[in-house]
């Protein structure tokens, strides 16, 4: 199985907003972790111009990769500065932990 990893950086504030929509798509599993940082957008008031996001992860087949990834992006979009960016990149192997398997898309 050919597999993709998209990781999307968006602001925290419609992670809720994305989430429903990853649920609604058919997205079996994501995971959610808050982060820190600054690109496009930093918070010049804060001593270390760190802004708060939420990070996305989603491993997901080929095939559906670019579908996640643009309604990730229709829905985080605010088209303010510090949106967020999306990455997909190439999976080599995937394997569960629980069995040492290698895992099948349908399966995560």
């Amino acid at each position: 199985m050919d597999y993709r990893k998209i990781t999307a950086i968006i602001r925290s504030d419609v992670l809720e907003k994305v989430e429903k929509k990853l649920q609604e798509i058919g997205v079996q599993g994501i995971s959610v972790t808050k982060v820190k940082g600054y690109g496009e957008y930093a918070d010049f008031y804060s001593k270390d111009w760190m802004v708060s996001h939420a990070r996305v992860e989603i491993f997901t087949s080929a095939a559906q990769a670019d579908v996640i990834a643009l309604a990730i992006m229709d829905t985080a979009y605010e088209g303010l500065e510090g949106d967020g960016i999306v990455a997909v990149l190439p999976v080599e192997k995937l394997y569960r932990i629980r069995t040492g398997s290698e895992a099948a898309i349908d399966e995560i």
